[in-house]
């Protein structure tokens, strides 16, 4: 309650997913060693001081013309407002569907759940078996002085035609991009230009992963 009354000014929505919702705490081998609150799992002082890490997950949608579909998280974010990043990014749950490993399952099942509930692409559209697993990737980000990620985050790609209806709670503001259209957008982020921030789970995969990957998502390689 003490934590309530703390976050007070919190959206409502946010922070009922905060405090309802409860995230996977993994080992640095992606072992489950419990689970614990979204609230608690992005506190720095948690992170810093007791290493929690939890497993989370990255969307990256492109349609049929290899169009990478982006969105830039709401101003309510409690971490990383207002910055643009992929698809969709969250966690699994500490539930029975979410905590399948085989073939990520878990992580699989979670994305289309929160397809649907941040960008209102109906589960039909993005069949859970229609998810490419392409790596897991361990990143530590701070987000302010009191909240930040620490993450082994599965990278899922698919490829599907989708309608999207953004949820203005989760949700300001989408786009695809092109390769040439995403590389812009870098440039900009990198020099401040019209306030442009990346997430820095985003960045990680666009320096390190996504080009490649993409190019192989062309030729029907991606594996």
């Amino acid at each position: 309650m003490a934590d309530i009354l703390l976050d007070s000014g919190m959206d409502e929505v946010q922070k009922r997913l905060m405090f309802d919702d409860e995230c996977i705490l993994v080992d640095e081998n992606d072992r489950v060693v419990g689970h614990e609150s979204k609230y608690n799992c992005h506190l720095m002082e948690n992170i810093e001081f007791k290493n929690w890490l939890h497993r989370a997950f990255s969307v990256f949608l492109f349609n049929s013309k290899y169009e990478l579909l982006l969105q830039q998280r709401s101003a309510t974010k409690v971490t990383f407002p207002l910055v643009w990043t992929n698809t969709c990014c969250s966690h699994p749950l500490y539930r029975e569907s979410e905590l399948i490993e085989e073939e990520a399952l878990g992580a699989r099942n979670a994305a289309q759940r929160k397809l649907l509930d941040e960008l209102g692409i109906p589960a039909e559209d993005v069949p859970v078996d229609q998810f490419i697993p392409v790596g897991r990737m361990l990143y530590k980000a701070p987000s302010d002085g009191k909240w930040g990620e620490h993450e082994l985050d599965y990278l899922l790609f698919i490829i599907r035609d989708v309608n999207v209806n953004p949820n203005p709670d989760e949700v300001a503001d989408v786009k695809y991009v092109n390769k040439e259209q995403l590389k812009e957008l870098v440039r900009k982020a990198d020099g401040g230009e019209e306030g442009l921030k990346l997430s820095p789970w985003f960045r990680l995969v666009v320096d390190n992963f996504l080009f490649k990957w993409w190019d192989h998502a062309e030729k029907g390689t991606l594996k």
